[in-house]
């Protein structure tokens, strides 16, 4: 079994380079690629000021920041996908990674909730892909779903899972395919009734979010957790719950929308179901 030395994270954005920061910090040679060069010169930032606070900044030299996809997996062991949820662009980015990456990569998607048995059908190396999905903030979540394709081989799979452990996270083996797995598909379940309740009009943010810290002793709420995936991303996800069930009860609320519309995102724009400062 060849040992997994280089990641390619393709997507620059709040996991992406999440995942590139830690894999870094466990000495592995990473390349990371995001279409928008702003995007990629923040998670330079981020990725560099994670390593001063470790007191490991000499671990820059592990990291390269590419403007080049091919530039990004050319030789890369595995390949971890963290673009946004829509399956059609992630179809698109899967079959362009299998044909410039070598023949012994894994590709693995970071979705959220897409199985990749539902992007697999693009690419010629079905006995090579993977979910795995970080739950961001990755130092203070660390652990990681790992799923299997239709086709995903036990070298493959294992492969993965060694590669989850030897960066300090824990992998949370899916036996069987779900959409969501298994953390996300309990969160999902808590997600959607804290939405129906607010939608309804039966309980304000503050009253629910209260609820769930009181009970949970969890320091943030639903709608403050959802503030910091992206409102954007959230509605995604629910969507594709929907889709899956088409079952009304998952179907996000229209006014979910109007606030994703609106560029009300969350934390990331300032403003979601609460107003965030950058320094809160």
């Amino acid at each position: 079994m060849n040992e997994i030395k280089n990641i390619s994270i393709i997507g620059a954005g709040f996991t992406g380079k999440q995942i590139a920061a830690i894999a870094t910090l466990y000495k592995y040679d990473v390349s990371i690629f995001d279409i928008n060069s702003e995007i990629l010169m923040e998670a330079k930032k981020y990725i560099t000021g994670v390593l001063k606070r470790k007191q490991k900044p000499e671990l820059s030299n592990h990291i390269y920041y590419c403007n080049k996809i091919e530039e990004a997996v050319s030789n890369a062991d595995l390949v971890i996908e963290a673009i946004p949820e829509n399956i059609e662009l992630k179809k698109k980015l899967f079959f362009q990674i299998d044909r410039i990456a070598p023949k012994n990569t894994i590709i693995a998607t970071n979705s959220s909730s897409i199985p990749v048995s539902k992007i697999e059908e693009v690419v010629d190396r079905k006995d090579k892909v993977l979910n795995i999905h970080f739950y961001p903030p990755i130092p203070l979540r660390p652990m990681a779903d790992i799923m299997r394709g239709t086709k995903t081989s036990d070298e493959t799979f294992e492969k993965g899972k060694k590669w989850i452990e030897s960066i300090g996270c824990h992998p949370i083996v899916v036996k069987k395919e779900i959409i969501g797995f298994v953390l996300n598909r309990m969160w999902h379940a808590a997600r959607r009734e804290a939405l129906n309740l607010w939608a309804g009009g039966h309980a304000d943010i503050k009253t629910i979010d209260s609820a769930w810290k009181i009970f949970t002793g969890m320091a943030m709420g639903p709608f403050s957790l959802m503030d910091g995936i992206g409102l954007d991303v959230v509605y995604a996800v629910q969507m594709s719950y929907y889709l899956e069930s088409g079952e009304l009860r998952d179907k996000p609320p229209d006014a979910l929308k109007d606030m994703v519309d609106k560029g009300e995102l969350g934390m990331k724009t300032g403003k979601g179901f609460y107003t965030w400062s950058k320094k809160k």
